[in-house]
């Protein structure tokens, strides 16, 4: 059987469940639903168990170390209307995490990155791929960010297996560079297919196929 082991997620809404990220991030999926203003259900999705990543380590034997996903964050600094999201993008936080010592602490079988989704929304600058000597300004255009995140990541935990989880449905042109980037870089990337998804995010049957998807790609 194939094993997850210890397993960190670095990731967006479509890894967040409310109660099973750090306190103060934000989440998109809960107990209670994500509804309209007029009271409709967005999604389905309503128990942990239903979502991707806890399919997929209930179905590899994994354990969950830390879940360090945010609801609405880029993976670059430039977020949405070209906020400074420097505090919270992917590559802030993984730098917590590693300038905190957790990879050297913690024995990290795996690690799952789940982004791009938004900077794609957001339409955050791309920039071309820039695989060394990425500036601070550098930060704040996707693909140079991608860069220097999976590359700090790989740096400060050689020895887990890490994956970039690269979503339906982005602009061709990232979805290309990202393959390239993860190539370049050592990380496994895997390329989903038809997700299912309601308003843009992945209903009860969509976190399934992403579960599989993935557990296939291990």
């Amino acid at each position: 059987m194939k094993t997850t082991g210890n397993t960190v997620i670095i990731g967006d809404s479509y890894s967040t469940f409310e109660g099973y990220i750090p306190e103060g991030y934000a989440f998109y999926y809960s107990t209670w639903g994500r509804r309209t203003e007029d009271g409709k259900p967005v999604t389905d999705v309503n128990k942990v168990e239903q979502t991707w990543w806890s399919r997929l380590l209930k179905d590899t034997g994994g354990i969950l170390l830390r879940n360090d996903s945010w609801s609405g964050t880029t993976v670059c600094h430039t977020g949405y209307d070209g906020a400074d999201r420097s505090e919270i993008s992917f590559v802030a936080r993984a730098k917590r995490l590693i300038e905190g010592g957790f990879f050297t602490e913690n024995k990290v079988d795996s690690l799952f990155v789940f982004g791009l989704t938004n900077d794609n929304w957001a339409g955050s600058p791309t920039g071309g791929i820039k695989l060394a000597r990425q500036t601070e300004k550098d930060l704040y255009k996707v693909l140079p960010a991608l860069s220097y995140l999976l590359q700090i990541l790989r740096k400060a935990a050689p020895e887990t297996k890490i994956y970039f989880i690269l979503n339906t449905d982005l602009d061709p042109h990232l979805s290309e560079a990202a393959k390239i980037i993860c190539e370049k870089t050592g990380v496994k990337c895997i390329v989903l297919k038809d997700i299912d998804k309601a308003c843009g995010h992945p209903t009860v049957k969509g976190m399934e196929q992403i579960a599989k998807q993935v557990e296939k790609n291990l």
